[in-house]
């Protein structure tokens, strides 16, 4: 693969129906250029690292998190009422959309430097191992974002290998008609890109501003979470613990939000999560807003409060709030996983420690002192509630709601507007968003 010649704006029109590319692409001759260095490649991951989408951010759009009301704006209730009322069969032609073409378009590029490895230049064997350790890691979390929009809940099902969820894209073939893997087989490649990526990853920690990027600590944070997905308990809290023990530092959020991109709990600030159409848009729910107690310091921190009817989001807005893996989430991935690990005492131990280091930084001291003998008190069935509540509480308004929703109980939800009212009903099939009936079009093979 020598001097590889890469038609990238040919190439994606062909797979993606989109000719966007970095500048670094449209240099001569006629739309081709040869990719041969390591900064050439650094680019074109910079590229693939742009374009991963904000798709959980528009998911809490489905969960219990937003309100549409008549104060929202014609613009917006086209944009986002028929993802919030779980109308998928017939969605009005403006209802924005996930982003599957930018999934596989993210996909095609980390696999181009996957099979281009033995041939890149001008780079030394760690800045080329990084390099490719960052594309299997995206390679990973692209596949485990499709997976949980469009696949089934692995913990809900007997068999996660008869349930077709979406294709794998391994290869940069553009001729290759996908079809449809099980969500088994998704997170069985996922955990083996994991692997991959541990081997190769060098870089430790990224400067701010480039920390959007994948580093070693990364892979045990989406461990953490993919095998917490799982129901693979002891894995996801040997994965936490091993996170903890290198960064463990939680921030102080009178002063700055923890999703910040220069928080000391930013682990990886590659997604924004909560655009600025998506705070324009929705309301608080007000039920989640009576959750946090007046000695919550998150009530203050994490919302602005107009009206006893108006309360907003503060923790979005602008690219400053991108995170995609953060401590805070990490010390609740842990307590939930200790607390399911084990029947024994030492596991509600283990689990009442982590859950209360965060609820310390979180509380006023009086307050934390009511909730640290509360929580102590606690079954394990209560305890199950309380870090349910707690996640819900801490990560608000990050992409985390509707997976949690999907992963755990899968309730029913019922909301209102104008009088009318809509209900998803426990277990609903609508918990699995529907792949878009364009890819379908594309692709029939996409519908079996």
């Amino acid at each position: 693969m020598t001097n590889k010649i890469l038609s990238m704006a040919a190439l994606s029109a062909l797979l993606f129906g989109t000719a966007s590319c970095d500048n670094f692409l449209d240099i001569q001759p006629v739309g081709r250029v040869i990719i041969t260095t390591a900064d050439d490649y650094r680019k074109m991951l910079t590229e693939a690292y742009s374009i991963v989408p904000e798709d959980r951010g528009l998911a809490s759009f489905r969960s219990d998190e937003f309100v549409l009301d008549a104060s929202v704006s014609q613009e917006d209730l086209n944009s986002y009422l028929d993802i919030w009322r779980w109308e998928d069969v017939s969605p009005e032609s403006t209802t924005s959309t996930f982003n599957w073409r930018s999934y596989y378009q993210v996909l095609y590029e980390a696999n181009y430097l996957i099979e281009s490895r033995d041939n890149i230049t001008e780079g030394t064997a760690e800045e080329l191992d990084q390099l490719e350790g960052e594309a299997y890691m995206l390679r990973a979390y692209m596949h485990f974002l499709l997976v949980n929009l469009y696949g089934e809940p692995y913990t809900a099902l007997d068999d996660p290998y008869s349930s077709k969820a979406v294709p794998l894209k391994l290869d940069t073939d553009p001729y290759s008609v996908l079809s449809r893997n099980t969500v088994g087989d998704i997170f069985d490649q996922i955990i083996r890109d994991m692997d991959r990526a541990e081997e190769l990853l060098n870089v430790d920690e990224w400067e701010t501003g480039y920390n959007y990027r994948f580093t070693t600590l990364s892979v045990d944070a989406l461990r953490s979470r993919v095998y917490l997905y799982m129901g693979r308990w002891e894995e996801s809290l040997a994965a936490s613990r091993r996170v903890l023990e290198k960064k463990s530092e939680l921030a102080d959020v009178s002063t700055i939000l923890p999703n910040h991109y220069t928080s000391v709990e930013n682990i990886v600030a590659l997604e924004e999560v909560m655009t600025a159409y998506y705070v324009r848009a929705g309301k608080v729910n007000r039920e989640l807003y009576s959750l946090y107690n007046s000695g919550d310091l998150r009530r203050a921190s994490y919302y602005n409060r107009q009206t006893a009817s108006n309360i907003t989001v503060a923790k979005g807005g602008s690219n400053e709030y991108s995170c995609s893996f953060r401590v805070g989430e990490i010390y609740l991935n842990a307590a939930e996983a200790a607390l399911e690990a084990s029947t024994g005492e030492d596991a509600l131990t283990a689990a009442r420690g982590y859950l209360l280091t965060l609820m310390q930084s979180r509380y006023t001291e009086a307050y934390y002192a009511q909730r640290e003998t509360a929580v102590n008190d606690m079954t394990r069935d209560e305890l199950r509630d309380e870090i349910y509540a707690e996640r819900r509480r801490e990560l608000a308004f990050e992409g985390h709601r509707w997976f949690d929703l999907r992963r755990t109980t899968r309730p029913q939800l019922t909301k209102t507007y104008s009088g009318e009212t809509y209900t998803l009903e426990q277990n609903d099939s609508r918990y699995t968003v529907r792949i878009p009936s364009a890819a379908i079009e594309a692709n029939p093979g996409l519908a079996n």
